[in-house]
């Protein structure tokens, strides 16, 4: 029996020895993340964002409005609505209720995002300061909207900073990382 157990054991161990370089690599290539920025999932609604909210049936409610610095919409007849972190989904259905509770039976509401809030880009490029979002932008687009590196830029990894939740986070990541409305991008200068 120990014999079966020692040469399991062997055979564990030829494997781990065998796959460790690879980990090894894998972290020596990775991202270097001084925390972890997500890139996944649907898109959370915040300050700045200008949304078209489209009530069918009812013209007047249908405009575009933007989510203001406390994170809610308001719209007539049912005042403030809190957008900041929910989906167009999440909201469509906050407007519907509000509306459904003694407005319009049986409200038929869309909203889509008409304008992203902008982002946030300083450093080593040619014009630091605030940009219009397009979507689907990496962080190679928004440098080039910002002017292009400076001669002296780093222009390999830059660094993001993402409102998650109720905390700002902050990540080392490539150029071709997604960006999100509301980020702040640093591009480092090189060091010679």
């Amino acid at each position: 029996m120990d014999g079966l157990n020692l040469g399991s054991a062997m055979r564990l161990l030829r494997s781990v020895l065998l796959l460790l370089p690879l980990v090894m690599g894998a972290c020596a290539h990775g991202s270097s993340a001084t925390y972890l920025v997500e890139q996944a999932g649907p898109y959370r609604l915040d300050s700045g964002d200008v949304l078209r909210v489209s009530v069918y049936g009812d013209e007047s409610l249908t405009n575009t409005y933007r989510i203001d610095d406390a994170g809610n919409l308001a719209m007539p007849l049912i005042g403030s609505v809190p957008a900041r972190g929910s989906t167009t989904q999440d909201l469509t259905g906050r407007i519907a209720s509000k509306l459904a509770a003694g407005y319009l039976r049986s409200p038929n509401v869309a909203v889509e995002v008409a304008e992203y809030r902008p982002f946030f880009i300083q450093g080593a490029v040619g014009s630091s300061g605030q940009f219009a979002y397009v979507y689907g932008m990496t962080a190679r687009a928004a440098i080039s909207a910002a002017g292009g590196f400076t001669e002296t830029a780093s222009r390999d990894t830059v660094t993001i900073y993402r409102r998650q939740g109720n905390e700002m986070v902050k990540g080392n990541v490539g150029l071709d990382f997604p960006i999100l409305p509301g980020d702040t991008i640093v591009v480092s200068e090189r060091w010679f």
